[in-house]
C-alpha cells in the first residue's frame, strides 16, 4: 500500500475509514478541536489526532463503540474526549469548534455483529438500533400499516417494489411475528428477481430503509447540519462522507443554500435580498474516491465528500423539505413491543 500523506490510522483498526486520506487533505491543514460525530471504529478520530488536531471530541449512541476503543483510546490521553450521544447536539457537547467531521450510515462493527441485527447476511434478531434503545425494526416491521411499510421502505430507501414488499411482509407477520434478519430477508427476496453476478443483494434497499426509520437518520442528520453550523467558529471545517444518494442530495442542497448558492430565481421578479452565507464550499463539488482508493476499499464506491468553511454570519435555520429531507410518518397497529 502506498505511504499516506496526510497519515492514516494505525493498521490494526478493524475497517478501512472511507475517504479518510481525501478528507484529510481537504481540510489540512488539521489544528485545534474537532468533533467526530460518528465515531463508530475511531478511524477518523484516529487520522485526525495522528494528522495535527489538538483534541478530538468523538461522538457516538452506540455504546459498544467506545467499550471497543478503550484500549487504544487511553494512548492519546486528553487529546481524546468520548462523548455519549447523538450528533444533532454537538453544540451542546461543544462550541467554537475547528472542524467537524461526520461519516454517515452504518459502521462495519456493527453490521459484522450478527446479534445487532443490520445485516441480512446473517441470522440475528431484527434489532438495527445504533443505540441499543428505542423501538426496533420488528416493532416497526411488525406494527407499522401497510401503506406506510411501502412509504418507509420507497422513500427512505429508494425501493421501487415497496409495496408489493410491503404487502407481503403484512401477509407472512398475520401467520407469525417477522424476528430475525433472515426471516424478513427471505421474504424480500421472494418479491424481487434473484441478483445477478454483481448486483446488490435484493434486501440491500429494504433493509437500509429499516435501519434509517429505526434511527431517524435523516432527522438526525438535519438537525446535526444545524447544529453544526452553530458549533463550528468562523473559519471552522465542516466535512460530511455520504453513501446514500439521498443523505448526498441533503447535504449538498444544505450547504448551497447555506453558501447563497440556490439562485436568485426570475430575472423577472422582484429583486431578493440574499442573506450573508453561513458556509463557502471547497472545493464546490462532492470528492469521489479515486482508483487506488477504490482498489483498496470497495465499500468506497458509492462514498462521496463534501467540504464547507464557516464564515462570520450568524447561524440560522432551514425547512427540511428545503434539503429534500424525506418524511414519512409511520404508524402503528398498536403498543410497540
Amino acid at each position: 500500500m502506498a505511504a499516506a500523506v496526510p497519515p492514516v490510522p494505525p493498521s490494526d483498526k478493524p475497517h478501512i475509514p472511507v475517504l479518510l486520506r481525501a478528507l484529510l487533505k481537504a481540510v489540512a491543514p488539521v489544528t485545534g478541536t474537532w468533533l467526530d460525530g460518528t465515531f463508530g471504529a475511531g478511524g477518523y478520530t484516529r487520522g485526525l489526532l495522528e494528522a495535527g488536531a489538538a483534541r478530538v471530541i468523538a461522538v457516538d449512541r452506540d455504546p459498544l463503540a467506545f467499550d471497543m476503543a478503550r484500549d487504544w483510546a487511553e494512548g492519546y490521553g486528553d487529546r481524546l474526549v468520548m462523548q455519549p450521544g447523538v450528533f444533532s447536539r454537538m453544540d451542546d457537547y461543544a462550541s467554537d469548534l475547528d472542524g467537524v467531521v461526520l461519516d454517515l450510515g452504518v459502521s462495519s462493527m456493527q453490521l459484522d455483529m450478527a446479534e445487532r441485527g443490520f445485516s441480512f447476511m446473517k441470522e440475528g434478531p431484527l434489532d438495527m438500533r445504533m443505540s441499543q434503545e428505542g423501538p426496533s425494526a420488528a416493532d416497526l416491521v411488525n406494527s407499522a400499516d401497510e401503506a406506510d411499510l411501502a412509504d418507509v421502505l420507497y422513500l427512505y430507501g429508494e425501493e421501487r417494489a415497496s409495496r408489493r414488499i410491503a404487502h407481503a411482509i403484512v401477509r407472512a407477520r398475520d401467520e407469525a411475528p417477522i424476528e430475525t434478519t433472515l426471516h424478513l430477508a427471505k421474504i424480500v427476496e421472494s418479491c424481487l428477481p434473484r441478483s445477478k453476478p454483481g448486483q446488490s443483494h435484493p434486501a440491500t434497499r429494504s433493509f437500509q430503509a429499516l435501519r434509517i426509520a429505526v434511527n431517524d437518520e435523516f432527522g438526525e442528520l438535519f438537525r446535526g447540519l444545524m447544529a453544526a453550523e452553530r458549533a463550528l467558529k468562523p473559519g471552522g471545517k465542516l466535512a460530511v462522507v455520504t453513501f446514500h444518494s439521498i443523505e448526498d442530495r441533503m447535504v449538498k442542497r444544505f450547504l448551497q443554500m447555506r453558501a447563497g448558492q440556490t439562485g436568485r430565481g426570475s430575472r423577472h421578479a422582484p429583486e431578493m435580498t440574499i442573506p450573508d452565507p453561513q458556509f463557502i464550499l471547497r472545493p464546490r463539488k462532492a470528492i469521489a474516491p479515486d482508483a487506488e482508493e477504490l482498489a483498496e476499499n470497495p465499500r468506497a464506491r458509492s462514498a462521496r465528500l463534501r467540504v464547507a468553511i464557516r464564515t462570520e454570519a450568524p447561524a440560522g435555520t432551514v425547512d427540511p423539505r428545503e434539503i429534500g429531507m424525506p418524511q414519512p410518518k409511520p404508524k402503528t397497529r398498536g403498543k410497540q413491543r
